[in-house]
């Protein structure tokens, strides 16, 4: 969880209740942001040089929200098959419960502010690479090659993020949605381990039993 306190947490929160579908962080009106966190306007500059300083803080704060307890579902996997629907239930079960941070995530990583662009795909990278890591460090597909996670990692990564908003919008598909969600990070690494096999291998395995 956060350490952030005081007006900081306040406006930080104020803004993901004030983002919608049709909003983003950088249309904010500091007057309506400090209103809604209950704070007098001038506060804002007192934690914040700038909206766009301000933006890092909020997707910092949605980041570090999520990714923990997403880590700690990882490294309890007893299978790389668990942890991918401990991930993915985790996962949208969090943007379920704060669709703004969806709505940032997304729009900003193709929004106005190059800064704000730049931070996600930061953050995108550094949780692909924490997936990366958990995996090869709990040994859940061995016969991989590390390289090769990692790229699954990014991919899977950007194909949650992005499905998230068909998960929020659409609740009588959840479920599919999910289950479709674990199957494409499952046949990424089977496919990953065919990749694998030799030539041999794989004739044994055409081979009628």
């Amino acid at each position: 969880m956060s350490v952030l306190s005081g007006g900081k947490l306040k406006l930080i929160q104020a803004a993901l209740r004030l983002i919608t579908q049709s909003r983003s962080l950088t249309s904010l009106g500091l007057r309506e942001l400090a209103r809604e966190a209950g704070l007098n306007p001038n506060t804002f500059y007192r934690h914040f040089r700038n909206l766009d300083e301000f933006g890092l803080q909020v997707l910092g704060y949605i980041a570090e929200d999520m990714k923990a307890g997403v880590r700690e579902l990882r490294r309890t996997a007893g299978s790389s098959e668990q942890a991918a629907h401990d991930t993915v239930q985790y996962v949208y079960h969090y943007f379920l419960a704060n669709p703004a941070a969806t709505t940032v995530a997304v729009r900003e990583l193709h929004g106005a502010s190059p800064l704000l662009r730049q931070a996600l795909q930061g953050q995108l990278d550094a949780s692909a690479r924490e997936m990366a890591e958990d995996i090869i460090d709990r040994q859940l597909v061995s016969e991989v090659p590390p390289e090769t996670i990692q790229e699954i990692s990014h991919m899977t990564i950007r194909y949650i993020l992005f499905r998230a908003m068909d998960y929020i919008d659409q609740p009588g598909e959840r479920e599919r949605i999910q289950k479709e969600t674990e199957r494409f990070i499952n046949r990424q690494f089977r496919g990953a381990l065919v990749e694998q096999l030799t030539v041999e291998q794989l004739q044994a395995l055409a081979r009628p039993q």
